[in-house]
């Protein structure tokens, strides 16, 4: 019999067959395999279900979980826990009942987190207290193992209800917790101590603010400081000393009178129930400086004190802490003329005042510093008088004059028209600069009213006196143009005299107009010492030499005939007594005559 070409039989069950070789009884052994199955655990893959440990070795552990074949899982997933034996009951998590291998897969420390992570839910959703371990300290707060194997954050705010500054205390030890947040796409837990004792602290601080009353003087601690104010430990409530209840005097910071965690005494001032705020005060403690103030003190005694403040008005001296005056910008000086405090004062500085004003009830004193020196003003006639000279300074500008400081307090006016005899001065920063030293001469003083009129000009003669001679109506003289307008132009003479020219008198011989920075002849055509103006003209100078020649021709022709004249009248005389021998004498003089005429 050929057996190559023979085929097996596609449908052929092989399970049918026994041991033996002999065809079974399929439906006894469907009965048999179901009663086998039922004597195993029924699970699933992914499931969590308790193990016996069969044996362990320093690879691996063998686990019993009542299924066909036993599981193995790596040793390192028991190390946790060095005293686990044969014997001992585990949780296991189902990987797979059978992989390539025919092996079931198991896993201890997947197991583990899976119950770890469902406490975890639990502890969270019946807010239990559970315990954890400090591992480590990371930024912004410590890191937490709970139930094992499960790393949570416990931020720093809530470590405890008083702000922890140093975190490392806590680093290796057992705390208490309740989970306050859980992240379960990040597998992120936040644990929280400060929650634990808020319960607590709520009810501590209802039953404090239950007793508190309006002057109550309490021992707190000091708990937190800012720039605005201080937070005190009442012992689980907190209270706010705002930074100008801390001291009767000015302070720049809370740290100039407490500091961290000290014990001092305060006292409420107010408190809200509602919204648990309490305003605390400590400079309350101690008589307000104005009730201590020497009952002695009284307008016009001099003071000593620190300044505190400097405004643009004035500046506030301390006078004892708590106690301040004010010294106003117009009591630093004597000087009439506009200035800050700053320019006076400096805070921070030591001062000496006059006591100007007093007022007790109000709390109020106005102090001076200008008084500590006497009033220039009180004998300044006598120290300026009308004529002397004096050297001052520049202070500032008008348009009609310039204000001047002699000394500190003595201010004086310069009327620009006293400022030159010869040139005209639109505006006085055409003829100084402010801060510039100037010599004056006092011209009027007005002590009532604390005025000086001071003139720089007539420290000179007035030159114009010299002027009228020297520019005389008809002089000529050289001079250069300055300045041109619409009505004529600036001349500037000679020793720096400017005169006016009208546009009229700018016009050449040549018939065009004289030009800017030309410099011509000028005839001077008007003069007043008065109003010291000179008016002059360059056109007059060529116009009046013509004339003056025109004149000059027909004076010298009526002196040739009034010389013939006075020939023919003296030889008519003559003719009367000559004779005819001194014909010839005649005729000679009349020709003489005719050749002077034709000429």
């Amino acid at each position: 019999m050929d057996y190559k070409n023979v085929q097996p039989l596609a449908d052929f069950d092989w399970d049918a067959i026994d041991e033996k070789n002999e065809v079974k009884d399929q439906e006894q052994a469907k009965k048999m395999s179901e009663a086998y199955d039922e004597t195993f655990n029924q699970f699933a893959d992914q499931d969590v279900i308790e193990g016996t440990i069969v044996s362990i070795s320093d690879r691996e552990a063998v686990v019993n979980i009542g299924f066909k074949s036993d599981g193995v899982i790596p040793a390192s997933e028991l190390r946790y826990n060095p005293d686990f034996k044969a014997g001992d009951k585990i949780e296991v998590y189902v990987e797979s009942q059978e992989d390539s291998n025919g092996q079931l897969q198991l896993s201890h420390k997947k197991a583990r987190i899976l119950k770890s992570w469902e406490r975890v839910n639990q502890a969270y959703e019946n807010q239990e207290i559970i315990t954890g371990y400090v591992k480590s300290r990371t930024k912004g707060g410590l890191i937490v193992t709970v139930f094992d194997n499960i790393e949570a954050f416990l931020p720093g705010s809530q470590i405890d209800v008083k702000p922890i500054r140093d975190y490392d205390v806590f680093v290796d030890k057992n705390m208490e917790f309740k989970v306050v947040k859980i992240n379960h796409e990040y597998k992120n837990v936040v644990v929280s101590h400060k929650a634990l004792i808020e319960d607590e602290i709520e009810a501590q601080k209802a039953e404090i603010i239950s007793h508190l009353e309006q002057g109550q003087v309490l021992e707190a601690t000091v708990k937190n400081i800012t720039s605005y104010g201080v937070f005190i430990d009442l012992g689980g409530v907190d209270g706010l000393i705002h930074i100008t209840d801390l001291s009767w005097g000015r302070i720049s910071h809370p740290e100039e009178i407490v500091h961290l965690d000290e014990k001092i005494n305060v006292v409420i001032l107010d408190f809200d129930e509602a919204k648990r705020r309490i305003a605390l005060g400590l400079k309350q403690l101690t008589p307000h400086p104005w009730d201590a103030l020497d009952p002695n003190l009284k307008e016009g005694d001099h003071v000593h004190g620190k300044v505190v403040v400097i405004a643009d008005y004035g500046a506030f001296v301390e006078i004892v802490p708590g106690v301040e005056g004010l010294i106003h910008v117009s009591e630093m000086s004597w000087s009439q003329h506009l200035r800050s405090a700053q320019d006076f004062l400096k805070v921070g500085q030591e001062v000496e005042a006059v006591v100007l004003s007093l007022d007790r009830e109000a709390r109020k004193m106005s102090l001076g510093i200008k008084q500590l020196v006497p009033d220039p003003w009180i004998a300044i006639a006598e120290k300026y008088p009308v004529g002397s000279k004096h050297t001052a300074t520049v202070r500032n500008f008008t348009n009609f004059g310039i204000f001047v400081e002699l000394e500190e307090g003595v201010d004086g006016l310069i009327h620009i028209s006293d400022l030159s005899w010869s040139k005209k001065i639109k505006h006085p920063a055409e003829f100084t600069k402010i801060g510039e030293s100037i010599d004056v001469v006092v011209l009027e003083v007005d002590a009532e009213n604390r005025r000086l009129s001071l003139g720089h000009k007539q420290l000179e003669e007035n030159p114009w006196d010299v002027y009228e001679s020297l520019f005389s109506v008809g002089s000529v003289h050289q001079g250069t143009i300055t300045a041109i307008n619409d009505k004529g132009a600036t001349v500037t003479l000679p020793y720096g005299v400017e005169g006016f020219a009208p546009m009229r008198h700018l016009e050449k011989e040549d018939k065009t107009k004289a030009r800017m920075d030309e410099t011509l002849d000028f005839k001077v055509i008007e003069f007043s010492k008065e109003n010291k103006k000179i008016i002059v003209s360059h056109t007059r100078v060529f116009q009046d030499a013509a004339e003056n020649d025109k004149v000059k021709a027909e004076n010298d022709e009526a002196k040739k005939e009034r010389a013939a004249k006075r020939a023919a009248k003296k030889l008519t005389d003559n003719l009367e007594k000559t004779t005819l021998g001194d014909l010839d004498v005649l005729k000679k003089l009349m020709e003489d005559n005719n050749e002077e005429k034709s000429e």
